[in-house]
């Protein structure tokens, strides 16, 4: 078992939370008539910045609605679904979307440089094609980028710090959303206009981190801006990012035209513009080097850094019919990037872009009492661009061609996307239902290269082609509730299903053909309970999943492509969410995995030899979160939370490893006359030396280091 050469203090951490875990699950159980009793009693009626949802308030009611009208599965859905509230978002004041994100179990974003990131849900941290194309990520129900053109950087578009609710789905969702729906979702959505008082919020960092957000809102239209300037704890690794976003909801008195009655009838409009430009720190390298703070803070490659733009629009129009509900979300989408691939030992530039639109349709009609049919035909179309340059000299030895300076690919690709889906929710009984789906898609690309076709060096450029690829995608799902209570048991079959990225299948090396790129397929089935107490003072899921995954297509350490890959995942899943009084509550999370690789690679680097059973790269057994709230007095809130990472392989042949960590953070607010707010954060409280992400690359141990002890201090206002 991977955990056991994690330190001692990981250890404690991590058993300590476990036992609390399951400890708070049992208390909560026999201890439900003794809350319900206590809330009759009466409960303090203030509103404040410490709101904790439990009270009636505007603020709470947009949010319920804007989770209702944008999320993309209900809570009472078999599967696997978190949400994560304004008032968790609020209280993390996080700086990275990572901070919010790994809050919930089965979910892993390692921090690189800057706003830099790579993904796992319910999967090892993945990069290249595969970190671009297994997780879908939403924006108020929309896809923020089209499906061949991922990002393994999609994070840092989204304008998380102001998001009212993020959605976390884990596990397949390829029946309802397509391709890139592999190991889950991630939905950030934004509140739709209230009228509620603007406000600003300002934090400052001893790590030279500053940032503002700043709201306009009125009852039609909501505006938020941010502004991040960060002069970086790493040499040459400064950042600058700026986000707007603005929401705005039509009358309903637009659609009766000036004539009778107003229509049941929404529309709201959104558009999302974020810039980033960074310069990036790169890799420290040698055995245990994020242990030296002075190497920790050096950077190699001062050349390196990022810069990206994207502006993304989209509205939802809704309309009510009887028992005939309807839904259309067409959506545009247009970013460019370019940064130094400081990654990969020749170091070249990329710029790539794309442009799309598409739209998303849903049907929903009530066809009996007890039965629902949904159904939906989706379409989307982009054009994008790819170009990598190498400007320099590089070989890793004497008269070492495969890396010639000059431009390697330079291409255009255009895709066109179709997919039609349906789904049937039958209530076999009152507590006993039933949902089946099926969803069909086309994906077509057609490409085109700008410099001549054919090998030169390790790359290789095709000719021009066109290339289609098909995907089916079932799921089953049952869900039992407990007559009389808030249990519910579930058991969910869903497949997930990617067509290749554009860079998958037109990015090849010498020794690959373009058709080497085959469609991704897992196969999920998981089994859960979840449940609450009358009153939500207490609530709870546990999940147990397994998947086995064909056509992986991957990097080695080396950076060699490998297409045939097969893997198996399976692990189990802990959230506990408990108000223990009326000033104390406490939340944790806690999984375990076990990601193998399933077929046999032999090669001449012994360290990237692959073995049926190998635990596959990037992937740790535990990890686990605990957040401990203590409300002092109506101005007061205290939180001390800690996080978990075991230890995990950074190389295909399992022969290094990455012991793991355990980092702690620890939080004051403090608020005067309900219109103003301080924050004081102090992260990695005790200054834990460690990785945010451990790596194996071209024979060599390398790290992007955790930051140190740092303290952050916020001010929030309302006018």
């Amino acid at each position: 078992m991977l955990g056991r050469k994690a330190n001692g203090l990981s250890k404690a951490f991590l058993l300590g939370l476990f036992v609390l875990s399951f400890a708070l699950f049992a208390v909560a159980q026999s201890g439900r008539d003794a809350l319900t009793s206590e809330k009759e009693k009466g409960q303090e009626s203030e509103k404040s910045f410490f709101d904790d949802g439990n009270a009636t308030s505007e603020n709470t009611e947009s949010r319920l609605s804007a989770i209702e009208v944008y999320g993309v599965r209900g809570i009472s859905e078999p599967g696997s679904l978190s949400q994560i509230t304004a008032r968790t978002i609020d209280l993390t004041a996080a700086d990275h979307p990572a901070e919010i994100l790994n809050l919930v179990p089965g979910v892993n974003v390692q921090m690189n440089s800057g706003q830099e990131h790579l993904i796992s849900i319910r999967s090892p941290v993945l990069t290249g094609g595969a970190g671009q194309g297994s997780f879908l990520i939403l924006e108020n129900g929309v896809p923020t980028r089209a499906a061949a053109f991922g990002n393994v950087n999609a994070l840092f578009e989204l304008h998380h710090e102001v998001a009212d609710a993020i959605e976390i789905v884990r596990g397949p969702v390829s029946a309802k959303y397509g391709s890139n729906g592999v190991h889950g979702l991630i939905n950030v959505i934004y509140a739709p206009p209230i009228d509620e008082r603007d406000s600003a919020r300002y934090s400052a960092s001893s790590l030279g981190r500053y940032r503002g957000d700043f709201l306009d809102s009125s009852k039609d239209t909501r505006i938020w801006a941010s502004i991040h300037k960060d002069f970086g704890w790493r040499d040459d690794s400064g950042v600058d990012q700026q986000k707007l976003s603005f929401v705005t909801r039509v009358p309903k008195k637009f659609f009766s035209f000036g004539y009778g009655e107003e229509p049941n009838t929404e529309l709201d409009v959104w558009v999302v513009i974020s810039n980033l430009n960074q310069e990036t720190a790169d890799f420290v390298q040698g055995k245990e080097a994020y242990k030296d703070r002075q190497l920790s803070q050096e950077n190699d490659d001062p050349l390196a850094g990022r810069d990206a733009i994207s502006v993304r629009s989209g509205a939802r129009w809704y309309r009510d019919y009887g028992t005939l509900r309807a839904t259309i979300m067409p959506y545009v989408v247009w970013q460019r990037m370019s940064f130094r691939q400081h990654f990969l030992p020749n170091k070249s530039f990329e710029e790539n872009g794309h442009s799309s639109i598409g739209t998303l349709t849903r049907f929903e009609k009530d066809m009996f009492s007890n039965f629902v049919f949904r159904y939906g035909l989706d379409f989307a179309w982009a054009e994008g661009y790819l170009k990598e340059t190498q400007t320099e000299e590089f070989g890793f030895f004497p008269n070492d061609t495969r890396f010639p300076v000059g431009t390697h690919y330079d291409y255009e690709v255009s895709t066109l996307m179709l997919g039609g889906w349906a789904e049937a929710q039958y209530d076999w009984s009152n507590s006993i239902s039933l949902i089946v789906g099926i969803r069909a898609e086309e994906h077509r690309y057609s490409y085109s290269t700008n410099i001549e076709a054919g090998v030169n060096g390790r790359f290789r450029v095709p000719t021009d082609r066109e290339d289609n690829f098909s995907l089916l995608t079932p799921k089953l799902g049952i869900i039992w509730t407990s007559p009389g209570s808030d249990t519910s048991l579930f058991f969910n079959f869903a497949r997930g299903e990617r067509a290749p990225q554009a860079s998958d299948l037109y990015r090849l090396q010498n020794r690959q053909e373009p058709s080497a790129a085959k469609t991704e397929q897992l196969d999920s089935f998981e089994i859960g309970v979840r449940g609450s107490s009358n009153d939500d003072k207490f609530s709870y899921q546990l999940s147990a999943y397994t998947a086995n995954k064909n056509n992986f297509f991957f990097r080695d350490s080396d950076g060699l492509n490998v297409t045939n890959g097969e893997t198996a995942h399976q692990g189990v899943e802990l959230s506990v969410d408990f108000a223990l009084s009326e000033t104390f509550d406490i939340q944790s999370a806690i999984s375990w995995s076990d990601h193998t690789y399933e077929f046999e690679r032999a090669v001449a680097s012994r360290s990237n030899t692959i073995s049926i059973g190998n635990k596959v790269k990037t992937a740790p057994e535990w990890k686990a979160n605990l957040s401990m709230s203590w409300k002092i007095d109506s101005s007061t809130r205290v939180v001390f939370s800690g996080e978990h990472i075991g230890e995990y392989f950074t190389n295909e042949s399992n022969s290094v490893i990455y012991p793991g960590h355990s980092v702690f953070h620890l939080s004051f607010r403090t608020e005067f006359d309900n219109d103003i707010a301080i924050d004081v954060i102090f992260r990695n409280l005790f200054d834990e030396k460690y990785a945010d992400r451990a790596d194996f690359g071209f024979g060599a141990e390398r790290y992007f280091p955790g930051e140190p002890l740092n303290l952050t201090i916020r001010f929030k206002q309302f006018f």
